[in-house]
């Protein structure tokens, strides 16, 4: 039996997929063949600005995470998927929606690899530290700066304490999920001489490698390489378990 696809087919699986990239901002990665021994993986994007409970304006680029959570909840609960490659490229957003999609990457319970690409500022430090294994371009850029006082958690202001407590979970997940003390988080956010009129750190490629908040310099070869060989990890470490 032949097992090319009839051109309604074709055509049906080419929308699709256009759709996919249209409200999602991924797509499913080719194999080479039905046969292929190679490890099939997601790719998830993580663009512009993280969208929370409030809704954006049209005109900004956002990465909406009632789309995303349930990509992951079906992710963890589709066996053909053997690891996910997250994508960065986000100047932040709402903290709470960026901690929860970060918590549930960290426990995502298969191979995980970030790579910043372009930038992965404020909310996206811990989204890019949620990965088993972190890479960041040289040329890209991440901002570390304390939780912003403004805005409103279901119609009640936020306060101080909200703030502060919310920022100790963002510094101690990313502490847990990367090689960085909490101190040395801590003084990187507050510090007063990095960013003009403001506290913070900018720490470009190299140096976030250097401070521990990621693993290595490198690019989208390095990534899939550094995913396949988790994937081929976990599986020889199910196998031994058996």
């Amino acid at each position: 039996m032949s097992n090319e696809m009839t051109p309604n087919e074709s055509e049906k699986k080419n929308n699709e997929t256009t759709e996919s990239i249209k409200e999602f901002g991924q797509m499913p990665i080719p194999q080479e063949s039905n046969t292929s021994n190679k490890p099939k993986i997601h790719c998830l994007t993580i663009i512009g600005q993280i969208e929370g409970h409030i809704t954006l304006p049209p005109q900004n680029k956002t990465t909406k995470y009632e789309h995303v959570i349930p990509q992951l909840v079906a992710i963890r609960d589709n066996d053909e998927i053997d690891g996910v490659l997250v994508i960065l490229n986000t100047v932040g957003g709402d903290v709470e929606a960026g901690l929860a999609i970060a918590e549930m990457i960290a426990s995502l319970g298969k191979p995980t690899v970030s790579l910043v690409l372009g930038g992965g500022h404020s909310i996206g430090v811990p989204l890019a530290v949620s990965a088993n294994y972190s890479f960041i371009a040289s040329s890209a850029t991440m901002t570390i700066h304390p939780v912003r006082m403004s805005g409103t958690v279901i119609g009640v202001p936020q306060t101080f304490e909200y703030f502060d407590k919310m920022q100790e979970r963002i510094v101690e997940f990313v502490s847990r999920n990367s090689k960085i003390s909490q101190q040395r988080f801590k003084e990187l956010m507050l510090d007063t001489g990095k960013l003009a009129k403001d506290v913070g750190t900018i720490v470009i490629g190299e140096e976030a490698v250097k401070e521990k908040l990621i693993d290595e310099v490198g690019g989208l070869n390095e990534a899939l390489s550094k995913l396949y060989e988790l994937i081929d990890q976990a599986k020889k470490s199910k196998e031994e378990n058996k």
